[in-house]
């Protein structure tokens, strides 16, 4: 074995896990960064985790949250996930290290499979993941979707192999590779990788017509086709139980016609055109992908003394004042709601990207720069509605997700790409001197002609007013110096941008005179590039973030409310009304709440809460079984009307739609009658003799199983404040199958016989069954395949 032909890739590998942990060198002293969306998920998992450390195993169903709901997307580890393992060797550096580093080692890869000489491919890789977005997503604690992003080049990588005639490579990477995209458990991000795939697979068809060679483009479809189901099925359980849920969940149709507040509802298969483009890119917005403050920044920033707005406060409240409001200013006037940093892709890599628009030859460039317009045209969401409708109204799943801005992704991924593979091309000697100089001098006046530009009359261009900026109308000079101080955000930027490309153009013009070495032009390049991103990231996501791994690991510190209320043992819910309930996962890390933090609740659910709790209906609380009201730290209020746990019905109300389901909520008395939908649910009783001495009672209960006793002296309907989820939730009287029905809305509902019986419901998801034979399944597909290609190919040989 030649050893030295994997040198590079040691190198490569010790470069990137050096870089990765100098930038987050607080993981060195065992301090953990600290993520909001992480620490709400540590609320929303502790029922599950807590679980599977007691017993071993998982329990799919959280009870801590939204009164109850699956955990498939919360925290759940699936049978025959053995790619989870594979994914663990990867990242094996500290939390966010390890993603950096898969963002490194991914795009190295990719650049390999294109034949990108190693050295240039660490400068590729590094200027991909150092990429301002990619790094700010951590802050938030978008680790999901970081995690599918890294994943996203090595997938790539090998479709690439294919196309490039390396078969048996090809389908061994593009399968393990997608295994390791779906695991990575963000549907969104995989999706838009699906469509920079199409546009792949589009631009080598077209070729393939062109050159007809047709038939080969059909078999390397074909191996793709099949590399790629494998890589899905591998996660089948996965799916499966995503799929199944999605149909419950937020991000599938709603059976209501009307608005809370009585008016018609947009027909919708998914989300609402507003939610989805909520956070949509301003067209002019996009110039901060080569000019980093275009637009003031993240939504607030930090100004100086030297500012404005600084010099304005002083004036007129004094220092200490001026001191603590100019370290929050709200400097962003775009028009998204929040944005945590500008997604600044580098002036350089920018330049670089535009160098191989002039250089590189073929259809990677052509693939490289549809994938780079279709996913910034389709960021602007509803600032170009014509094409965003189109997609949300015909596109198969977009509308199944929100903050379009998002797909942008495509192009942190492609613009770099076809930076490095100018870099490539500039190196070679099968391009002209005069060709190279012309890609310089066109790249420079097109990158360096947008910053003078803006640098020169950026001023005089936009009004430069944000959506927040009535917060200061008291002081109107303030808005004044603001506006002074965003103006001057965009002409030092501006002028940052030019003086980078000024530098990166004049260097590797000196170098087609014979001024300079090809190795010192990398370096110093390498240099600036990592200058120019890291510079930026540090503003936004930085040693300041992290704190002691106890704090990231328990965040939450229990109130004197919280203390006061779980010294009740019994089995309830609670709603904390001094936050969001909807929004909020502290309180799910003490009780079982009526609320929660999650991007797909339960679709009922959510329609429960606006159209009824947010109107402050009691009742509805009450079949909760909600005893406590948290009014603040140390206030709680508790509820004696609360229903508890299960309790009869002396009448069911039966309605046929939904919309007379929720409506019927409005006047219902909870503790006596019942809502039914007799269109889905056919029961020949609605009312059922009132029995003053039947019981029922919760007497076990953990996150799968819950145990009732009952006693009737005449058949009796009997009303769960538990979240009625009929493809997992089974019932049993006495150990017999029976079938119950879904009440209220959200809850459970069941028949119960004269006389004295044992009520058992339990959680047993057929969807996990079915999907870990699937997996194991495609496992074997994915460790014969290889084999017997290698055989059969040995033996033609």
């Amino acid at each position: 074995m030649n050893l030295k032909k994997f040198l590079p890739f040691a190198i490569a590998i010790i470069v990137f896990a050096i870089a990765s942990v100098l930038y987050f060198n607080p993981v060195l002293s065992g301090k953990q960064i600290k993520q909001s969306d992480i620490t709400q998920f540590i609320g929303m998992s502790k029922d599950v985790k807590e679980y599977r450390a007691e017993k071993g195993e998982e329990p799919y169903w959280l009870d801590n949250a939204f009164s109850g709901m699956p955990a498939y997307q919360v925290s759940a580890y699936y049978p025959n996930d053995f790619v989870r393992y594979v994914d663990k060797v990867i990242r094996f550096l500290p939390r966010p290290a390890d993603y950096l580093f898969l963002y490194f080692l991914s795009f190295f890869l990719l650049l390999t499979a294109l034949k990108v000489d190693w050295k240039l491919a660490v400068l590729g890789s590094l200027s991909f993941g150092f990429s301002t977005y990619l790094i700010i997503i951590f802050g938030a604690g978008h680790n999901a979707k970081a995690h599918a992003i890294g994943y996203m080049p090595m997938v790539i990588a090998g479709v690439i192999y294919i196309f490039r005639k390396r078969y048996l490579l090809g389908f061994i990477l593009t399968a393990l590779a997608m295994a390791l995209e779906v695991y990575s458990n963000h549907p969104q991000m995989t999706y838009y990788l699906g469509f920079c795939l199409l546009i792949l697979v589009i631009v080598e068809g077209v070729e393939a017509f062109k050159s007809r060679t047709l038939p080969v483009f059909f078999k390397q479809s074909a191996i793709l086709v099949a590399a790629m189901l494998i890589g899905i099925g591998a996660n089948s359980t996965r799916l499966l139980a995503m799929k199944e849920y999605a149909d419950y969940s937020t991000r599938g149709k709603s059976e209501l016609t009307i608005n809370p507040d009585g008016t018609s509802k947009e027909k919708s298969t998914g989300l609402g055109k507003e939610y989805i483009t909520e956070y949509s890119y301003g067209i002019a917005e996009t110039f901060n992908l080569m000019i980093p403050r275009f637009m003031g920044g993240g939504t607030v920033e930090e100004l100086g003394e030297d500012s404005n707005f600084y010099q304005v406060l002083e004036q007129n409240a004094g220092r200490s004042v001026a001191k603590e409001y100019s370290s929050q200013v709200l400097t962003y006037w775009g028009k998204q709601p929040i944005v945590e940093a500008p997604a600044y892709i580098g002036a350089i890599v920018f330049f670089l990207f535009f160098l191989g628009i002039f250089l590189v030859k073929g259809r990677l460039k052509y693939w490289l720069v549809a994938a780079t317009i279709f996913s910034i045209v389709l960021s602007w969401g509803k600032n170009f509605s014509i094409i965003t409708n189109f997609f949300i109204d015909y596109i198969p799943l977009y509308n199944k997700f929100r903050a379009v801005s998002s797909i942008q992704v495509i192009a942190e991924l492609c613009v770099p790409l076809l930076g490095i593979l100018a870099l490539k091309e500039f190196f070679s000697s099968e391009n002209s001197s005069e060709e190279k100089e012309n890609a310089v001098k066109k790249a420079f006046y097109i990158v360096g002609g947008i910053s003078l530009l803006f640098l020169l009359f950026g001023s005089s261009l936009f009004a430069f007013e944000g959506l927040r900026d009535a917060q200061y109308q008291q002081l109107p000079e303030l808005i004044d110096a603001l506006i002074a101080d965003r103006k001057s955000m965009l002409f030092n930027d501006s002028l940052r941008s030019l003086l980078l490309v000024l530098a990166v153009a004049g260097m590797l013009w000196f170098y087609l005179k014979g001024k300079f070495k090809q190795v010192p032009v990398l370096i110093v390049l390498g240099g600036l590039i990592i200058f120019d991103l890291v510079s930026i990231d540090a503003n936004y996501v930085n040693k300041e973030d992290f704190t002691s791994a106890r704090r990231v690991q328990k965040p939450f510190t229990a109130t004197k409310a919280d203390a006061e209320i779980l010294k009740d043992k019994g089995y309830y819910r609670v709603v904390n009304f001094s936050v969001s309930p909807m929004q909020d996962g502290r309180t799910s890390y003490f009780h079982n709440s009526i609320g929660g933090y999650h991007a797909a609740k339960m679709k009922r659910y959510q329609e429960l809460f606006d159209y009824q709790i947010a109107k402050n209906n009691m009742e509805v609380l009450n079949m909760l079984n909600t005893k406590y009201f948290i009014i603040s730290d140390e206030q709680f209020q508790e509820n004696p009307e609360a229903n508890g746990n299960a309790w009869f019905v002396n009448s069911l109300k039966k309605v046929s739609s939904a919309n007379e389901e929720i409506i019927a909520l409005d006047s219902l008395n909870t503790k006596s009658e019942a809502v039914i939908n007799s269109n889905e649910f056919n029961l020949k009783a609605d009312v059922f003799q009132k029995d003053s001495i039947a019981t029922i009672n919760l007497v076990k209960k953990d996150l799968t199983e819950l145990i009732y006793e009952a006693s009737t002296t005449s058949e009796q309907f009997a009303v769960f404040s538990e979240i009625y989820y009929k493809d997992g939730w089974n019932a049993y009287i006495d150990g017999e199958s029976v079938p119950y029905y879904r009440v209220n809305y959200v809850l459970r509902g069941l028949e119960v016989p004269v006389g004295k019986h044992k009520i058992t419901f339990k959680y047993e998801p057929a969807v996990i069954k079915t999907g870990s034979s699937l997996s194991l399944l495609c496992y074997a597909f994915l460790f014969i395949i290889p084999i017997g290609w290698f055989v059969i190919k040995k033996k033609k040989n």
